[in-house]
């Protein structure tokens, strides 16, 4: 005698209006802004840019020198936005994050930043967290050599010690 299978979809309830379906987002969001899109997380892209927090990990297992070149750069970038043009409404502890946050943007932004001073101003009037990225290259050493860096680099990142720029 053959008994017949109901078939696995038949054994489901109904979708019964005004409930939220099973494994489903809303389709707005109450905050009134669209939701964002399904994307399986198998599948998402990472990004080739560390974040703070992974960079003094991944410059602690690089050479000694390519450390110290990583803090010549980096204090050379932010003597090079350190203009009166850029900082002269900033605090010089707001003018620092600011300058470190348009140098963690990337090459681009810190290029046009040199080239239209008003690309600066939404990195000063949204100021995003970049004080992280002063201390790299000291957390970077000690991990390596275990010692206190006393760091002297050729040019000072601090707020208005590039004398040709602030220079009336």
């Amino acid at each position: 005698m053959r008994v017949a299978l109901e078939p696995p979809h038949a054994t489901r309830t109904a979708w019964i209006p005004g409930r939220r379906r099973p494994n489903r987002r809303p389709a707005y969001d109450p905050r009134g802004r669209p939701p964002p899109p399904l994307v399986d997380p198998r599948h998402r892209r990472r990004s080739r840019r560390p974040t703070p927090h992974q960079l003094p990990q991944g410059l602690a297992k690089s050479p000694l020198s390519l450390v110290i070149g990583f803090a010549e750069q980096l204090s050379r970038a932010l003597y090079r936005l350190d203009r009166k043009e850029y900082g002269h409404n900033l605090s010089d502890d707001a003018f620092l994050y600011t300058r470190a946050a348009v140098v963690a943007a990337g090459r681009t932004v810190f290029d046009s930043v040199l080239q239209d001073p008003t690309v600066f101003t939404p990195y000063a009037t949204d100021p995003t967290w970049a004080e992280l990225l002063l201390y790299t290259p000291d957390r970077a050493y000690k991990r390596i050599t275990g010692e206190e860096w006393d760091r002297d680099t050729r040019y000072s990142f601090e707020s208005c010690s590039n004398i040709e720029g602030w220079a009336d």
